[in-house]
């Protein structure tokens, strides 16, 4: 049976909640620090993949760098629906 016709598992070391929710906090306070509108430059960095939405104050840039933006998006949506629940 060729592997192309198996079915594959992805699996990915799972990045504590913790950690997501440390580097974007750091992300958020860096930009307003810096004056910028924090969720637009955020959404930018996540729609684009581009650091330079990121400030490197605060190694900011580096740290969120580190986490898969899926990831980020994943736990973005979990809280928001689990905050708007209805």
């Amino acid at each position: 049976m060729d592997n192309i016709d198996k079915t594959m598992k992805f699996d990915y070391e799972e990045i504590p909640k913790d950690n997501v929710e440390t580097v974007l906090n750091n992300v958020h306070r860096t930009l307003e620090e810096r004056g910028y509108n924090a969720v637009n430059q955020i959404v930018g960095y996540l729609l684009s993949g581009d650091p330079a939405y990121i400030p490197r104050q605060n190694d900011a840039r580096n740290q969120i760098r580190h986490i898969d933006r899926d990831v980020i998006m994943e736990e973005l949506v979990s809280n928001y629906l689990k905050e708007n629940k209805k």
